[in-house]
């Protein structure tokens, strides 16, 4: 089904994504490095976005709406481990940098690398955000903090939108 193209792809989908990197990290976001572009609309159809949070934690967005296959992953990296999530195939790849074993040789830390099983739910993400949105009905205290997170999201989607915006070249001065 194509996506609305009233909208660049950071507001379209990228927002969902910085949601959901807010939520995992529960830290506030320090830094953004984005870069985007449009190819088949004059809005951003494809960007990518660096961001550091407060707590050391690097989180890198892609959100695209042109390329062959659909893309949204959101990878996480900090001191001892990473995190992708591909929330297009609703997968999750996680490893951690396990403790030296004795005697171990100091550039032997591949052998290190540890995968984090991980389970998937299988739930259809709308019904689930659905069914999500309804529960806060009955504990209204917490969509206050919700709230909070998504704001926060806007805000890094708005500041990754004016990122993109400032390194976009004056179509006057391209030459075909």
């Amino acid at each position: 089904m194509p996506r609305g193209i009233d909208v660049d792809v950071i507001l379209d989908l990228m927002i969902h994504d910085l949601d959901l990197a807010l939520l995992a990290t529960r830290s506030r976001i320090t830094e953004i490095h984005a870069v985007g572009v449009p190819v088949l609309t004059d809005k951003v159809d494809i960007a990518n976005a660096r961001l550091v949070f407060a707590s050391g934690c690097v989180a890198n967005l892609t959100a695209s709406r042109i390329s062959r296959e659909r893309v949204r992953k959101i990878r996480f990296f900090d001191r001892r481990s990473y995190l992708s999530i591909d929330c297009m195939n609703r997968s999750v790849e996680a490893y951690t940098l396990a403790a030296p074993a004795p005697g171990a040789a100091p550039d032997d830390w591949m052998r290190r690398i540890r995968p984090v099983p991980l389970v998937v739910d299988d739930a259809d993400p709308l019904d689930s955000e659905l069914r999500h949105f309804l529960s806060l009905r009955d504990d209204p205290s917490r969509s206050w903090e919700e709230c909070a997170t998504a704001l926060e999201a806007l805000r890094a989607a708005e500041a990754i939108g004016r990122q993109v915006a400032r390194s976009q070249p004056d179509p006057a001065s391209l030459t075909v």
